[in-house]
């Protein structure tokens, strides 16, 4: 058959089936795939959920999780291709990828209790930690994951590579993005808020389940269509396509000597290799993901400090980097049509991501932070949350819109006709997640913690110039037209001269950031400076204002200080247990901060050991010795061991038993906090406690709501259900108060507690009480502000915080910006009635004590 007459028949006929399947069925499959990226969203954020509370929220357990969730989406990418034939329908093996998993994702809600078990029989610290955490996640993610990131080559099959089905690949990968967007928000902003882990998941479940029936119904619309087809043409073929949708080698003539080919009606066929401009390609779109993630890694932790580290400001970042992403993958499908073309526009979009990088580091550290904006005047907390919303968008969208563009410019780039669209498209897709898997665990667990943020830019930026390098690299060498080659050279070096200039100007974190947060347009950079530092996990800083006041922060609010009051708060959640319990030996201080709680403990005679528990290894090490005299030095302490790991985490995998468990952690409302207010974390608490032993907790009243008090007070009380609450108020107003537990009833006998503090081996803790304003045992106890018992009818419609809802960080976060605090104290002492048993004391003490507590009481 002559090639000539060959060639336009097959145009015709590759014509005339693109117009009976991509008008009618690939607006619906584009559909089908938002569905898809909607359930992932939301099983990764469910997921991550039950997993941190079972292998510890520090950045490493992350890094681990990241990667583990990653690296499956990456080795799908990369299987489905080589496993799976092309023969086989691409809606029916996308169905079935979606009903697998839909079962893995209730199989990983119902069975993570078994999986909790396993672990904590076999968990142990260091490298075998890490390495169990490791497997933990790979057995629980690498099952969902790898279906999951099979369904974009097996989804990409249904399309051919020509310029138009290179465009649907795009717009497939947009789709997904898309549909994660929605199920960022649904997940963050209702279904975790409203409802619970369960819920999420049936949903994600039913999502799948939809998404996978709609599928096998349109590949049985489909598969009639085709019969139809046949019917009319049994013989049509499109460019190297047989029926039954297998490769067939592109033709190719032949003129060697000898060879059976040299005959213009003769050919044979071979396979197309790989160009060597493609490899370039792949390690572009590798960059590329490395800087997104690394990106996403840094500008998550500086907005959070802007925003707030709530769980909604972590949902609207998140959803803005995918919004950005979107948007540029639809605008990259549009553009890769044309191979030359694609890959011109990719070595752009790595240009432009110089200047976009360095934009979004201006923006996040020197100016939105400084807008004039006063949260503490919002009504509401969703008028707060559109304004985060635009500021993330106005600082973000630049970068990732490029980012979002270079993978669809990446397909086209290196599209073959007649190329298996599963290879193509799983090969870049696992190239770019590759690359994101490393920068994500670089950035969070190296680059971070050794460069800061500001060392961390520039990583990004000089990545963007490797990648913009090897983009334009293939046209200096061709022989392309001397203006081509000249506009590429004016492009290297412009890309290296504004890079680095650029690069010497991203901003450092501003101290006033870390410090203040979103109120550093009310507050202003503070005076004094002593330490700032970002850590692996956190970010903090040491500042002085007069009068001789010292603060310590930690993701732009104050956690610790020698404020009168806070000095005061410190002190008695060490010496309420301390006192109680009246001779402890082995104590858990959960939280270091200053130290201040932890050394309140070494003034006792008995003390034998004392474990901090701390995410940070920057605050015990740096941040303690600000306040050393205030802590007693307790880091130095030979009796003092610091452990640098999750403390749910901790108390969850230790077998130890302590006399005293105190928690200081995070304000609620900071993302991951409310592990440590759930009910099943107290239950873990209760267990570790010795015969007679205290658990005492903070609470604060200030940047918070009244749902949200009721709702940590109500939690402790469930497993404690005998505890007791003490308030540290500032000039008779509430501000925050410590609860205090034990395994049954507490008894206090006044006159022996007085007489126990009185004795010279108590001289030094008689003193700790006195530098915070307790100048007798009464005055200490004075501070009670009610009980289980008598707070049950201001608790009776209280929210318990469980593993399962987490709902205290959302109830939290929607009352971070008011100052209530007052007004929610009055509240709940209304309740409070002079507990008879609980203080054992003669006549004349017992009169004394109430009216030191309540002057009304006669």
């Amino acid at each position: 058959m002559d090639l000539a007459l060959e060639e336009p028949r097959a145009r015709r006929m590759s014509s005339r089936e693109n117009s009976a399947r991509s008008p009618g069925l690939l607006p619906w499959l584009l559909l089908l795939f938002v569905g898809s990226g909607c359930a992932a969203l939301i099983y990764e954020i469910v997921w991550f959920q039950l997993l941190e509370l079972v292998i510890g929220s520090t950045a490493i357990s992350m890094g681990v999780l990241l990667g583990t969730f990653m690296g499956g989406m990456c080795l799908g990418s990369l299987m489905l291709p080589r496993w799976v034939r092309r023969g086989r329908h691409p809606l029916r093996v996308y169905a079935c990828l979606e009903l697998g998993t839909g079962i893995f994702g209730l199989l990983l809600l119902w069975g993570m209790p078994y999986v909790s078990h396993v672990y904590v029989a076999h968990v142990g610290h260091g490298m075998p930690g890490l390495l169990l955490r490791g497997l933990v996640c790979a057995a629980c993610l690498l099952p969902p994951t790898i279906l999951m990131g099979a369904t974009l080559p097996a989804i990409s099959r249904w399309v051919r590579t020509t310029p138009q089905g290179i465009a649907w690949m795009g717009f497939f990968y947009g789709g997904n993005i898309a549909g994660a967007i929605l199920g960022c928000l649904l997940a963050g902003f209702y279904l975790l808020r409203v409802w619970d882990t369960v819920v999420a998941t049936y949903v994600a479940v039913a999502v799948n389940a939809i998404v996978a029936i709609l599928g096998l119904f349109l590949a049985h619309i489909w598969t009639h269509w085709q019969l139809e087809d046949d019917l009319s043409d049994s013989n049509a073929i499109e460019d190297g396509w047989d029926r039954e949708g297998e490769a067939r080698a592109e033709p190719h003539l032949s003129n060697e000597p000898g060879s059976a080919g040299a005959s213009p009606s003769r050919r044979t066929f071979t396979t197309p290799q790989l160009p060597d401009r493609a490899r370039a390609v792949y390690l572009i779109i590798a960059l590329s993901g490395f800087t997104a993630l690394g990106a996403e890694v840094v500008w998550t932790r500086l907005l959070s400090l802007m925003l707030g580290g709530t769980v909604y400001s972590f949902s609207i970042i998140l959803a803005v980097f995918l919004i950005g992403l979107a948007v540029g993958s639809s605008f990259g499908a549009a553009m890769a049509k044309s191979p030359s073309g694609a890959r011109l526009r990719l070595a752009g979009a790595q240009f432009l991501l110089i200047p976009t990088i360095a934009w979004a580091a201006y923006m996040s550290t020197r100016s939105l932070p400084y807008w004039p904006i006063d949260y503490s005047i919002a009504q509401s907390p969703w008028f707060v949350f559109q304004l985060d919303l635009l500021r993330c968008m106005w600082a973000l969208l630049p970068a990732t819109v490029l980012w979002g563009a270079s993978f669809p410019l990446a397909l086209g780039a290196v599209a073959r006709r007649g190329q298996d669209p599963g290879r193509l498209v799983g090969g870049v897709y696992a190239a770019n997640t590759l690359g994101a898997i490393l920068g994500g665990v670089l950035f969070s667990i190296v680059l971070v913690p050794a460069l800061g943020s500001q060392g961390s830019q520039r990583v990004m930026i000089a990545m963007a110039v490797v990648s913009a390098l090897l983009a334009f690299a293939p046209s200096l060498r061709s022989r392309a037209r001397h203006r081509i080659r000249l506009a590429a050279a004016v492009a290297v070096v412009a890309a290296l001269s504004v890079s680095g200039g650029l690069a010497l100007r991203v901003p450092p974190i501003s101290a006033g950031l870390v410090a203040w947060g979103r109120y550093l347009p009310t507050t202003g950079d503070p005076t004094h400076v002593a330490f700032l530092g970002e850590g692996m996990n956190s970010t903090v800083a040491v500042t002085g204002q007069d009068p001789g006041i010292r603060y310590f922060h930690v993701a732009g609010k104050v956690e610790a200080s020698t404020d009168p009051a806070d000095m005061r708060l410190q002190r008695m959640l060490g010496h309420l247990p301390a006192l109680v319990h009246r001779n402890p030996k082995k104590v858990l201080v959960v939280g270091c901060g200053a130290g201040i709680t932890a050394g309140s403990f070494v003034v006792y005679p008995g003390l034998e050991r004392v474990v901090i528990c701390d995410i940070e290894p920057l605050i015990p090490k740096v941040v303690s010795t600000h306040f050393r005299n205030e802590n007693n030095n307790v880091i130095n302490d030979p009796r003092t061991q610091v452990v640098f790991d999750d403390a749910r985490h901790y108390v969850l995998s230790t077998d130890e038993q302590f006399d005293i468990i105190t928690s200081d952690p995070i304000h609620p409302w900071v993302k991951g906090a409310a592990t440590l207010y759930t009910k099943e974390y107290f239950e873990m608490v209760r267990r570790h406690l010795s015969p007679g032993g205290v658990v005492t907790q903070w609470v604060p009243l200030y940047e918070s709501s009244l749902e949200a008090v009721q709702s940590e007070i109500a939690t402790f009380f469930d497993v404690f259900p005998e505890g007791t609450v003490w308030a540290n108020n500032v000039e008779g107003r509430g501000y925050d108060v410590v609860l205090m537990g034990q395994a049954g009833p507490t008894s206090i006998d006044v006159d022996a507690l007085a007489e126990r503090v009185n004795r010279p081996d108590y001289e030094l803790v008689k003193k700790s009480l006195r530098q915070v304003g307790f100048s007798s045992v009464v005055s200490l106890l004075s501070t009670y502000a009610g009980r289980g018992s008598d707070l049950k009818p201001w608790l009776a419609h209280a929210q318990l915080n469980r593993d399962r809802n987490l709902r205290l960080q959302y109830l939290a976060g929607m009352g971070a910006s008011h100052y209530f605090e007052g007004l929610i104290y009055d509240d709940m002492i209304r309740y409070r009635t002079y507990p008879d048993d609980v203080f054992i004391a003669s006549d004349m003490t017992r009169m004394i004590l109430r009216q030191a507590i309540d002057p009304r009481w006669k």
